[in-house]
């Protein structure tokens, strides 16, 4: 009997990192559905960090600075520099070339599901990486009174906080596609990804369509916390669920994911949700497939109570 996709949620390196770490345990039965509300259009580049992002991951060239493709030059950058361009987001030559390429097929009418697609086949990847929707979101945070795109308040401004507001520019306009539709129903496990909930899972489950998608699912669905002993291990997640409301908890993540979560997995016991308490560090290629499996058992888990 042939069995469904795993499905993860993914925005960031924590869940990049636990989608490589599900690659190895399930090949091309992974799908993931990626954060495109982190979008940017520059340098005449689309922009995809988060699905791009999950793709290097996933073909093992994700550089060593944490982002872009390992070993990329940044002559393209220098020589903008050089003309008194602006280069504060900054890409690699081969970044670039991507970027360039995916606004080329985007403005001769692709969808950014196949866009993103001939990207992954480009790369050799074998499982799917699907945008959460084709139609363009951004990410608007205020912080100091300044109301910034999501990449500029996180590079120029330093994302430094608190922060004041957030909102998802097109959000309302964007629609849950197919290929995600599809994916969520024949799901064996939904994994919501130890990112950051309010700007990396949040702009995925806010997709008119996704969260009655996962609530029809059959799967099992179990989040992953992304905080480890109370704190986030990268990033300004801990600023953001302030701006929330969310304590710092495992108690507080499974608050968070309660309308749509069956079980939680955390470094502490939550009291509100089945959770599996265990070691949220991915440290290298052992760390990531230990936690997707140890999630696998979980989904497996709760699918038979």
């Amino acid at each position: 009997m042939a069995r469904g996709p795993v499905v993860v949620l993914a925005g960031g390196t924590g869940g990049a990192k636990l989608a490589r770490g599900m690659f190895d345990l399930v090949g091309e039965r992974l799908t993931v559905v990626a954060n495109t509300a982190d979008d940017i259009t520059i340098y005449g580049a689309r922009v995809c960090p988060d699905p791009d992002l999950i793709l290097f991951h996933l073909c093992d060239r994700i550089d060593d600075r944490g982002w872009g493709l390992d070993g990329d030059s940044f002559n393209a950058m220098d020589q903008l520099a050089e003309l008194g361009a602006e280069t504060w987001f900054r890409l690699g030559d081969r970044d670039l070339a991507i970027g360039i390429d995916r606004a080329r097929r985007l403005s001769q009418g692709e969808r950014l599901t196949e866009a993103t697609a001939a990207l992954a086949e480009s790369l050799g990847v074998s499982a799917q990486v699907l945008p959460m929707c084709d139609e363009p979101v951004e990410t608007l945070v205020t912080a100091g009174g300044k109301l910034r795109p999501f990449q500029q308040f996180m590079i120029v401004d330093g994302a430094k906080g608190p922060i004041e507001s957030v909102s998802f520019n097109g959000i309302e306009s964007a629609r849950i596609t197919p290929e995600v539709q599809r994916a969520l129903s024949d799901a064996e496990a939904i994994v919501i990804g130890p990112s950051n909930p309010s700007i990396s899972i949040g702009p995925i489950l806010r997709v008119p369509g996704m969260q009655e998608a996962i609530k029809a699912s059959t799967a099992p669905v179990i989040a992953v916390s992304p905080l480890v002993k109370g704190a986030a291990v990268k990033g300004p997640t801990e600023e953001f669920l302030a701006w929330e409301g969310v304590e710092l908890s495992a108690d507080g993540i499974a608050n968070h994911y309660a309308a749509i979560a069956d079980g939680l997995i955390a470094d502490s016991e939550a009291s509100s949700m089945a959770t599996l308490v265990t070691d949220l560090l991915m440290d290298g290629p052992d760390g990531r497939r230990r936690l997707a499996q140890e999630t696998l058992s979980f989904a497996d888990q709760l699918r038979h109570e």
